[in-house]
């Protein structure tokens, strides 16, 4: 079994401190309540690409304009994490919309249906 490299535990302690700070300490009434999916750290760590969703944000352009806040609010949010470590260099946040949690249910009503199809024909065959 592989042990989780430097990225992965990078990426963990990220995505644990970014859900953290900005639940309890941003006080921008445009994030609402925001989950980290998921992070993905750089080789050089220099980069952390992190994914979010909310419940709050029906449209494409709400989701931009929660992206567009997180994204400018990155120096804030970098500056936070470099307070939480002890690492020599912090990787800078990119904010992505993360669509799979959302189409998650979708995707499963579609496999029910085409299972429930499929055993519906081997029943008539």
């Amino acid at each position: 079994m592989r042990e989780f490299g430097r990225e992965e535990r990078v990426a963990d302690f990220i995505r644990d401190e970014l859900a953290s700070i900005i639940q309890r300490e941003m006080r921008d009434p445009r994030i609402g309540m925001v989950s980290v999916n998921e992070v993905k750290v750089s080789k050089d760590l220099s980069w952390a690409e992190v994914y979010v969703s909310s419940h709050e944000t029906k449209t494409d352009e709400e989701r931009a304009a929660l992206i567009g806040v997180l994204n400018k609010a990155a120096g804030y949010f970098r500056s936070e994490l470099a307070k939480r470590h002890s690492m020599r260099t912090t990787p800078k946040p990119r904010f992505h919309y993360d669509v799979v949690i959302e189409r998650g249910p979708a995707l499963e009503s579609l496999i029910e249906k085409a299972v429930q199809a499929d055993a519906e024909n081997h029943q008539d065959g």
